[in-house]
């Protein structure tokens, strides 16, 4: 099976897609303009941010997660041995609940030597990775499809259960849609579902974004 990567050249070549295939969305990606995807490639570290910001507003999640990389200074870049060697208490320090510690510890276990260790996620097609990945306690299919696009960088994402973008949707269509809808309208994007996504969380907050 081909994966499909998000380049450069595809994130414009489906943005040009889009704009012919869908008027509506058209009108928005005029109106946000440019929006871009920054890549977290360490892939430990970006799992340990999703659990962070799970159930969090923005603000909190970035403090607390400013906190916990600033226990693996000067890096600020967590490993999986330097985080088991961390005491609990230095872990709730930082903000972070009795289960997200649980969850982390035992996320690094898996990266040590459990079902992660030596695992190339990267040459892993998009299904293989959310299955590989949610089989971790404290890792759900939602942070499972966040880090398809956010650190592996795959094209064609696209998260139902992502409350922003279904709201986005909902925005774009001019109508509620239920979350079978909002899915049915996602698989027209196909398959540059990961660049409609980056846009459409542009559309969620736009008023906030506008007022800024």
């Amino acid at each position: 099976m081909t994966i499909l990567r998000l380049t450069r050249a595809t994130f414009l070549e489906g943005t040009q897609a889009l704009r012919e295939r869908d008027p509506e969305l058209r009108g928005w990606i005029d109106r946000v303009g440019a929006v871009g995807l920054r890549r977290q490639r360490h892939q430990f570290s970006a799992l340990c941010r999703s659990i962070i910001s799970q159930q969090l507003g923005a603000g909190a999640a970035k403090s607390i997660h400013r906190r916990f990389a600033a226990l693996f200074a000067p890096e600020e870049r967590p490993e999986p041995s330097r985080l088991l060697a961390l005491h609990a208490r230095r872990l709730r320090a930082c903000g972070l609940s009795r289960p997200k510690v649980a969850y982390l510890r035992g996320l690094a276990r898996e990266f040590e030597k459990g079902s992660l260790a030596g695992v190339r996620l990267s040459s892993l097609p998009d299904a293989e990775v959310i299955e590989v990945l949610t089989q971790v306690r404290g890792i759900g299919p939602w942070t499972a499809e966040m880090f398809l696009i956010f650190s592996l960088g795959r094209l064609d994402v696209f998260s139902v259960r992502d409350l922003a973008l279904r709201t986005a949707v909902a925005r774009v269509a001019g109508r509620e849609l239920s979350a079978a809808e909002v899915e049915e309208v996602a698989r027209g994007w196909s398959p540059y579902r990961s660049v409609a996504s980056l846009y459409l969380w542009k559309v969620a907050h736009w008023e906030e974004e506008r007022g800024r």
